[in-house]
């Protein structure tokens, strides 16, 4: 119970009746009169509110588009490490499709002494949005292949290097 409540209501000595509590008085009204303020607050949030609504959404929207960036890295490094292992082709890609984003574009390419992984994605927009907001994601990831050996070049004068870099 409210200490407002407690107390007896006195009469106005304006009006000779009893003074209304803050609690009955109708919104908008300030001592029974209508400001010229009065309704204000309901358009104002009528026209906040969506543009709130709006921003959220385009914050979600990139939070997931980030998540998805890094899921196309992820799957990228993936890739490649499996690749520079030696795996096959097809197991290479099986492994960075199981990482990547749903949708997304695999390439391999080996070359004499690493192989590049990149993945590539299209990231849509929230909602009616989706066909202006489009973006595409990508990422690469290059490793050395473990599966070739690499020949070390001689010095000029023929001799071996012995270990510790001492003649």
């Amino acid at each position: 119970m409210w200490a407002s409540e407690r107390l007896p209501r006195l009469p106005c000595r304006l009006h000779g009746s009893r003074a209304r509590s803050s609690a009955s008085a109708r919104p908008g009204r300030r001592n029974g009169r209508r400001g010229p303020e009065a309704g204000y607050a309901t358009a104002e949030t009528a026209v906040a509110l969506p543009a709130i609504v709006l921003l959220c959404s385009m914050l979600l929207w990139g939070l997931l588009a980030t998540a998805a960036q890094i899921r196309c890295v992820d799957a990228a490094r993936i890739g490649a490490r499996a690749a520079a292992r030696g795996d096959g082709d097809a197991a290479a890609v099986a492994a960075a499709r199981e990482a990547a984003p749903e949708g997304a574009e695999i390439r391999l390419e080996r070359g004499a002494r690493t192989v590049r992984v990149a993945v590539e994605v299209p990231f849509g927009g929230p909602g009616r949005l989706a066909g202006l907001l489009t973006v595409r994601l990508s990422a690469a990831a290059v490793a050395e292949r473990e599966d070739v050996r690499v020949e070390e070049p001689t010095p000029p004068d023929g001799r071996q290097a012995a270990l510790g870099g001492q003649p």
